[in-house]
């Protein structure tokens, strides 16, 4: 499952993946999945559809969390090795903070000028289409495990299937990846990652310098931007009332359902 933005507290966190698995729950009975279905609450796939393919299934309004990640996811996580040294350079990021909350407190900018020179490194490696492919296939679905990005969209209160390999397909093609500007006196230029399109901030790689987050890395997408870019892949054709198929998953995840 892909989280949800940050949360201000435990009750507010067990509130937003409650309403992710009842999503997630009522996405798998519009599919005809048996009324006794249930969802793994700890498994990043959503739903497992009937031909054995994996959904993760979003909502939101405002930010999807793609991952909110620490040191040793990683420097364990096979994945994000391979990814011709973003893992490393993600570590790097994570090693610019001082060990402890309270010594990043005593001086900021410290922090904040050492964290310049990865996030500008990052940034670089993602010029390489190829390489920034890798990366969403990688943080959104898991290196392809799995398949599927299902939305319920706020708009029409459907939920939207878009395959795995088109839809990073797309986002590699339109990102275009830039370095956070200065945000005033206390808060340097290069402080993130930004991918956008046409001009706007659609995702965001950042450092967590909160007390309940510090040193981890989160990656945001803003909802409103990303499904309006996802929603441009067609054809399109109606699974049924309440669900949508965009592109490829036309021909992959409807087939067994006109079967």
């Amino acid at each position: 499952m892909v989280r949800q933005r940050g949360f201000r507290n435990a009750d507010e966190a067990r509130a937003v993946r409650a309403r992710g698995h009842a999503n997630a729950l009522a996405f798998a009975h519009a599919i005809g999945m048996a009324a006794d279905y249930r969802n793994d609450p700890t498994a990043k796939k959503d739903v497992i559809d009937p031909s054995g393919d994996a959904h993760s299934v979003k909502s939101g309004t405002t930010k999807w969390q793609i991952f909110l990640y620490g040191r040793t996811r990683f420097e364990t996580d096979d994945g994000f090795q391979a990814l011709n040294g973003v893992g490393e350079l993600l570590i790097h990021c994570l090693d610019t903070m001082p060990d402890t909350y309270e010594d990043y407190q005593r001086d900021k900018n410290a922090a904040r000028r050492r964290l310049q020179t990865p996030m500008r490194e990052l940034k670089d490696r993602f010029q390489r289409k190829a390489l920034l492919r890798a990366f969403l296939m990688k943080s959104i679905f898991n290196g392809g495990e799995v398949n599927y990005l299902t939305v319920l969209h706020d708009v029409d209160e459907r939920y939207h299937v878009f395959q795995n390999t088109e839809a990073v397909q797309l986002m590699g093609e339109r990102f275009e990846v830039v370095n956070s500007i200065a945000g005033g006196p206390d808060s340097p230029p290069d402080q993130k990652v930004l991918f956008r399109v046409d001009g706007y901030n659609v995702g965001e790689l950042e450092m967590r310098t909160d007390r309940q987050n510090y040193q981890k890395v989160r990656f945001n997408m803003i909802v409103p931007r990303i499904m309006a870019l996802l929603l441009t892949i067609e054809p399109i054709q109606d699974y049924n009332d309440q669900v949508v198929m965009h592109g490829q998953a036309i021909r992959r995840f409807g087939r067994w359902a006109q079967e």
